[in-house]
């Protein structure tokens, strides 16, 4: 897995702006003092099997490295959307895309993970089969972020392939 530091790819705008990112835009960075955890980073890996566990380890290993302060049950949400998202870009998009990007942006109460290939196909969470195994990795990715108060979506790229994204807050509603 290589890790190209900063990424050039999408991540949520600091501007408050609602595309690709969560509802809020973080206060911090809005007015010019990032926190010293807040960044984006990108690794990109060939669409094989081993890149699952290899993507979850280096996007646990970045956020404890940074010493984001999420959650433990966020940090936990979030390896289970990557492993999930890299899986069907694994799964689904090797044969027109052998390799794929994840992407961590972290905010000062946000962080968002991102997994993109240049496949143009445009996934949608189907409800499946309790008689199937798998198949139901986007519903759990959708269910994971609504419950701890994120937002996900897929979009296409402008090279017409797609990512699939989650931004979860650091710290989640306690109701």
């Amino acid at each position: 897995m290589d890790d190209s530091g900063w990424g050039s790819g999408p991540h949520p705008p600091v501007d408050g702006g609602t595309e690709r990112s969560p509802a809020v835009a973080p206060p911090d960075s809005i007015q010019g003092c990032p926190q010293p955890y807040e960044g984006v980073w990108r690794f990109t890996a060939a669409a094989v099997d081993a890149s699952v566990p290899q993507a979850r380890h280096a996007v646990r290993d970045l956020l404890a490295r940074q010493g984001v302060p999420a959650a433990d049950e966020v940090v936990q949400g979030l390896l289970v959307i990557v492993s999930e998202l890299v899986t069907n870009a694994v799964r689904h998009a090797a044969l027109l895309s052998p390799m794929l990007a994840v992407e961590v942006a972290v905010g000062s109460e946000w962080v968002r993970v991102s997994v993109e290939d240049n496949h143009p196909y445009r996934p949608t969470a189907l409800e499946a089969d309790y008689g199937q195994t798998g198949g139901r990795g986007l519903l759990l990715v959708r269910e994971i972020t609504r419950e701890a108060g994120g937002v996900c979506d897929v979009e296409h790229t402008a090279s017409g392939g797609k990512v699939i994204w989650a931004a979860l807050p650091l710290k989640p509603d306690l109701v």
